[in-house]
């Protein structure tokens, strides 16, 4: 099973949620991997401190050419979108930071002037901790292909057990790739103007997918029931309230991980799982 958790917007406790989920499952004796796949700014690892085993660098397939080959026929321009391969008199510029690494221009070019190498644009690491599997990109400062990186993340998810793939906040290409293909998706907002509508973003992208999902409101009882009034009215499940807490404020500043500093977490953690069951139709153990 592949269960998403994802917001509309950031800052609503998305990775909160993720982390202490994962460990809270574990410690029930599943089997569990954690993905962060906001591979811009993971922060997953601040939590749940895994012990890293294994890294490696990921590269995208560049364009470069060979100028004694290349006739400056242009049909390398002609069919990139970005304007990342330009002929420019007797030299064919390359912008890497534009090239989005389709191959089109390799394909394209008759005299076979165009090859490929890796650039890297970050790294993955593999490792465990309280129980949990983890795996996490990040990307390189100035990069912007995270949906490839987000997409090598998800190619070590095991195909077994529970794989909970904390996802980039947003609506934007990143979100799309990290949902894609999950069995369920947990949205996670918080009861403000701004997190209703983003919420509202959100749920447009969920319907338009095709992917099942509920909802978590957290730090409930901020004084704005909007939000909850939207679930209700648009039949769209409401999986977990979680309250505006100091302690749990206190514990997340700290990198502390709620379950075990929070004693009444790790059974709100418990009980969403078990609404997710029940909203998904997930039957038997994992």
């Amino acid at each position: 099973m592949k269960i998403a958790v994802a917001s509309g917007k950031g800052g609503t406790g998305k990775t909160t949620v993720s982390t202490n989920l994962a460990c809270a499952l574990a410690g029930e004796g599943m089997r569990v991997t954690y993905a962060d796949c906001d591979v811009e700014e993971p922060n997953g690892h601040l939590f749940i401190k895994p012990e890293i085993i294994d890294k490696r660098i990921i590269g995208v397939p560049t364009p470069r050419v060979e100028l004694e080959k290349c006739t400056m026929c242009g049909k390398c321009q002609q069919v990139c979108q970005y304007n990342a391969i330009i002929p420019m008199g007797k030299e064919v510029l390359v912008f890497d930071e534009l090239c989005h690494a389709c191959g089109g221009c390799m394909l394209v070019c008759p005299e076979k002037a165009i090859s490929e190498v890796d650039r890297p644009i970050g790294e993955l690491e593999r490792g465990s901790g309280c129980g949990v599997d983890f795996i996490h990109g990040r990307m390189k400062l100035g990069q912007v292909l995270s949906p490839f990186m987000i997409k090598e993340v998800k190619n070590l998810l095991p195909q077994d057990g529970l794989s909970l793939i904390d996802s980039p906040p947003g609506t934007t290409c990143p979100t799309v790739e990290s949902v894609r293909d999950s069995d369920y998706v947990v949205m996670v907002t918080e009861p403000t103007a701004f997190g209703l509508h983003d919420l509202k973003l959100a749920v447009d992208v969920m319907k338009e997918l095709g992917l099942k999902f509920g909802v978590v409101i957290n730090r409930d009882g901020m004084g704005d029931e909007r939000t909850e009034e939207y679930c209700r009215d648009n039949y769209i499940r409401l999986l977990s309230k979680i309250p505006n807490s100091r302690s749990i404020a206190e514990a997340y500043s700290k990198g502390e991980m709620l379950v075990d500093t929070v004693p009444e977490y790790r059974q709100w953690m418990l009980d969403l799982w078990a609404a997710i069951k029940d909203h998904a139709g997930i039957g038997g153990t994992l």
